[in-house]
């Protein structure tokens, strides 16, 4: 009888090859980002001023892979409050340098430095003294010497085992940017409510949604005064279909709430009759309106409730459901 072959070995085989192939690529392209780490200075701090000032945008480019990552720099520039666009090398060549205008900045990535596609934004560049930003690997190419100001990569190794294959150099480059942009969201301040104003789409955005985006305010607040009768209250419950009523003072402070809960502890022949601060809770459960609306849905959940009263300085500006929150997809 033949023997069987042993193919399991030979996929253990191939599959350690391959897991030695994937660490190889991770382990180079790291030790890239850990040498642009170190080596970074000055330049970059130059970069940063200009790009802080600046009172127009910052127009990205690069061809091929370059123009790939140059893409998402732009993308994450902009979702994180510094104006920024991408205007690719041949399309300015015919017409879009009209994209480019003063007060803009030109952030041109090439590995080379040597990209012939580029001539065009650099000419341009110059005659309109729009300032040009380079991150290259070649500090003596000439984009490096068109540049005001040249990011240059540290001396790495492609994860291409040809060494043909922009990888190593494109995740530097990619890291750079992601730099660039946090650094510039931190120097400017842009803070959480800046950045949902950004971000109103998506989980993202769902995160983000604040009290004041899903309340219920004005004329749809259920209100009474406390003395106010019972009978009357329920009117009001029922009438604005929250299941509760807030009882504020004469000066509108929020000073209680009336729930079914408290309507089955108070239930007697005479409850309608009573007024409504002998029957609401004192002291509700509240929250302010720049709150997230996470929060809020936390907040119901643990204290097993379905309302909460928004006040702000102790009067009540809104009120929110937990369906309130669950419809925005808050979770």
């Amino acid at each position: 009888m033949n023997s069987p072959e042993r193919l399991p070995l030979t996929v253990d085989l191939d599959s350690n090859r391959d897991l030695d192939s994937v660490r190889r690529v991770l382990r180079l392209e790291a030790a890239g980002i850990e040498a642009a780490a170190r080596e970074v200075g000055s330049a970059v701090l130059e970069a940063l001023d200009r790009l802080a000032e600046l009172p127009g945008r910052v127009v990205v480019t690069g061809m091929g892979k370059s123009g790939q990552v140059a893409r998402k720099i732009a993308a994450t520039l902009a979702s994180t409050g510094t104006p920024a666009l991408f205007v690719h090398p041949a399309d300015a060549s015919h017409g879009d340098l009209g994209m480019i205008v003063e007060g803009d900045a030109l952030l041109a990535l090439s590995n080379s430095g040597e990209t012939a596609e580029l001539a065009d934004l650099l000419g341009y560049a110059k005659r309109f003294a729009i300032p040009v930003i380079a991150i290259t690997g070649d500090g003596g190419s000439a984009l490096a010497r068109a540049a005001d100001v040249a990011l240059v990569l540290p001396g790495h190794v492609e994860a291409c085992p040809m060494g043909l294959a922009p990888t190593t150099s494109t995740t530097i480059m990619m890291a750079l940017g992601d730099a660039l942009s946090v650094a510039l969201l931190e120097r400017k301040g842009f803070s959480r409510d800046d950045y949902q104003i950004l971000h109103p789409g998506g989980r993202l955005g769902r995160k983000l949604l604040k009290i004041s985006d899903i309340m219920h305010g004005g004329s749809d607040l259920p209100l009474v005064e406390p003395g106010a009768v019972m009978a009357d209250v329920l009117i009001t419950m029922t009438g604005k279909g929250f299941g509760c009523v807030g009882v504020v003072d004469d000066d509108g402070m929020l000073v209680g709430i009336v729930t079914d809960g408290d309507l089955r502890r108070h239930m007697s022949q005479d409850l309608l009759a009573k007024p409504a601060v002998e029957v609401m809770t004192s002291n509700p459960q509240t929250i302010r309106p720049d709150v997230l609306a996470s929060e809020a849905l936390r907040l119901m959940n643990a204290r097993t409730i379905t309302n909460l009263f928004v006040v702000s300085d102790g009067r009540p500006s809104g009120i929110v459901h937990i369906h309130d929150c669950l419809r925005a997809g808050v979770a």
